[in-house]
């Protein structure tokens, strides 16, 4: 069901009120006034080709489709013709570069694919099953354009036993090279790279080799990591106490590592190669809007949203700079143009969960009842 937030309220959309920014602001626009690079990334990225490969879409064209794409969200829960209007406001969102929704929403709105969302989590269970289903859905998604993150904090550590083989488990950072050889080799919806988010838990036992994944080889191009720590850790680092290691099979604890020792490494190697990052997952879980539905254990690949297992959010940004006016001999910022455009940006987003074609059907379901949508902005500096 449409959510019936204060912004959703029709009757403050409607022509005429001077009370509407949105209505003083004009709806049409001959096309975009673009950079000679930004027609250089639009053409390798974005732009319609035929099969020789041929451009055969203008920047305008491109706006004007991802526009009615999404407006035909308005037509689905408001069928009394709003979606013309709205086609309108998001085209001259998009053509005057006030906001950018993010790169599957421009590659991907009025095409067939039609998955609009950048951001995914999917679990990854431990059995041999559930890890490469994990890898499935992973192609799925960024065969599309999305991004991955997943917490590899379930799988049971290296050397433990497994009984269905009588053997040992390689451990998580052994699978983690599947994942990423996997996105080494699928290009997202012929356009973009893949790109993944890899979480442990500073509890599992096999954290030092985590921690250290990229210091030795090339490994793990397509990975961002992160460490997910606890208000525990951070206390005992801070006190320099030793903490327990649990194995997430059992949940029973299986030795003990020097807190600081521990947080030392993570800066250290974050020094060296970039990575790990940190995930603060009681600070994630006491504040995420919805705990009833679980916990939260993994972020999208750079790190914006945190999101529940197979959750997926669409971003977007507001060009700040052109939130400015002209006032005396400089110029202050336009608070009723900032208003105007936020607002019809977060309709946009929002309209993207409807029209979005999602790769799987856990998603399309936790995405449509959570609707969480990332708008941020860009042009600060």
């Amino acid at each position: 069901m449409r959510p019936t937030a204060t912004w959703r309220n029709e009757k403050a959309f409607l022509p005429g009120r001077k009370t509407d920014a949105m209505n003083s602001m004009p709806v049409n626009s001959s096309g975009p006034k673009l950079s000679r690079n930004a027609i250089r990334v639009l053409e390798s990225r974005y732009l319609n080709r035929d099969e020789k490969g041929r451009i055969v879409e203008t920047p305008a064209q491109l706006f004007e489709c991802v526009a009615g794409a999404v407006a035909r969200a308005e037509t689905r829960f408001h069928p009394s013709g709003r979606g013309e209007v709205w086609k309108d406001r998001f085209f001259h969102l998009l053509t005057t570069l006030d906001f950018l929704p993010n790169t599957p929403t421009l590659m991907n709105a009025g095409k067939p694919l039609g998955q609009l969302s950048a951001c995914f989590v999917l679990p990854v269970g431990d059995s041999m099953e559930e890890i490469f289903e994990a890898v499935k859905q992973m192609a799925l998604i960024q065969r599309t354009g999305g991004g991955t993150g997943f917490s590899f904090s379930g799988l049971r550590p290296k050397g433990a036993f497994v009984s269905t083989t009588s053997g040992e488990a390689s451990g998580p950072v052994s699978f983690m090279r599947i994942f990423d050889c996997v996105t080494e080799n699928i290009k997202q919806g012929g356009k973009r790279r893949g790109a993944n988010m890899g979480v442990l838990r500073v509890d599992h036992p096999d954290i030092l080799e985590f921690i250290g994944a990229k210091e030795n080889e090339p490994a793990f191009r397509n990975f961002n990591l992160s460490v997910a720590v606890t208000d525990a850790f951070m206390v005992a680092a801070r006190e320099g106490r030793d903490y327990r290691l649990i194995d997430p099979a059992s949940g029973q604890g299986v030795g003990t590592l020097g807190a600081k020792e521990v947080f030392d490494a993570i800066a250290t190697t974050a020094w060296r190669t970039g990575d790990p990052g940190l995930i603060f997952l009681d600070a994630v879980n006491r504040t995420q809007p919805t705990p009833h539905l679980g916990a939260i254990e993994a972020t999208n690949p750079c790190g914006e949203i945190p999101l529940l297992p197979y959750e997926s959010c669409n971003l977007g940004s507001i060009n700040l700079a052109h939130m400015l006016k002209r006032e005396g001999e400089g110029e202050v910022i336009d608070w009723e143009k900032l208003r105007a455009t936020v607002t019809q940006a977060t309709r946009f987003l929002d309209d993207v969960i409807e029209v979005s074609r999602y790769p799987i059907a856990q998603t399309e379901k936790i995405t449509r009842g959570n609707r969480k949508i990332g708008l941020g902005v860009m042009g600060f500096a």
